[in-house]
């Protein structure tokens, strides 16, 4: 736990819990060595077996002309920006539509962190709104929410929120202006807003916005520093805060 106490008040007052996805509720290496490498894998066939296919170029028509040239100059620049994680629009856009075939076709399924549906679920009873800001495509995370994981089956949890943000319809998650965005669109207080992220730099926005940040510190994530554990207040799982009522 942090060395920042959760300010209870806040929390309890909060009509809004916006949530962040990879590191927060699902594991960062589901999106890294899964969802990554399936889309790279899937493009380099279409790429390869398809380039001249109008749906094909379709697919690629927002990259930049330097890099569609001809399959190997696009993968290569595809492979940078996943090797850098450059969140790209128009990468996270063809992402989306790749991971659309894998979740539709059943060669992915979305393993939350246990805790995750039961305290949503919770959440939402209690008269919370419940959504969900992410650097991935609105399509992808109506995907991945459709196909979770259940047993030896999926359930579509999508029900749980009220509205999905990425950076093409709130902007970058690193500005302030993105969650004042946020709020105005959804017509709540920023000061009746909790937001649940891995990231520090992203807790930074949202709290110059006026947000309660909490930051979550999953299995697999990267160590936060001894100055972000004095800034925010840190917890390992949904069920670390208070129950809502």
């Amino acid at each position: 736990m942090s060395a920042v106490s959760l300010d209870a008040a806040r929390w309890a007052a909060s009509a809004v819990v916006l949530l962040d996805i990879e590191g927060t509720i699902s594991s960062i290496s589901f999106v890294k060595d899964v969802m990554y490498p399936y889309a790279l894998d899937r493009l380099r066939r279409l790429a390869r077996d398809s380039w001249s296919d109008s749906d094909f170029q379709t697919l690629i028509a927002g990259f930049p002309a330097e890099t569609k040239q001809d399959a190997d100059s696009l993968l290569a620049h595809v492979e940078d920006l996943t090797r850098r994680d450059v969140k790209a629009v128009y990468l996270k856009q063809l992402q989306g539509q790749l991971w659309k075939t894998g979740f539709t076709e059943g060669d992915l399924k979305t393993p939350l962190f246990d805790d995750v549906v039961p305290t949503l679920t919770t959440w939402k009873a209690s008269g919370r709104t419940l959504a969900i800001f992410s650097s991935g495509s609105v399509q992808a995370q109506l995907q991945f929410f459709t196909y979770v994981k259940d047993g030896a089956t999926t359930k579509d949890v999508k029900p749980l929120f009220s509205a999905h943000y990425d950076t093409v319809n709130a902007g970058p998650k690193l500005e302030k202006a993105s969650y004042e965005k946020i709020c105005h669109e959804m017509g709540v207080d920023v000061k009746k807003v909790t937001f649940l992220t891995d990231n520090v730099k992203e807790a930074e926005a949202a709290t110059a916005a006026g947000a309660y940040a909490v930051v979550v510190d999953r299995p697999g994530n990267a160590p936060l520093s001894e100055e972000s554990k004095l800034t925010y207040p840190v917890i390992t799982a949904l069920t670390d805060l208070p129950a809502l009522s």
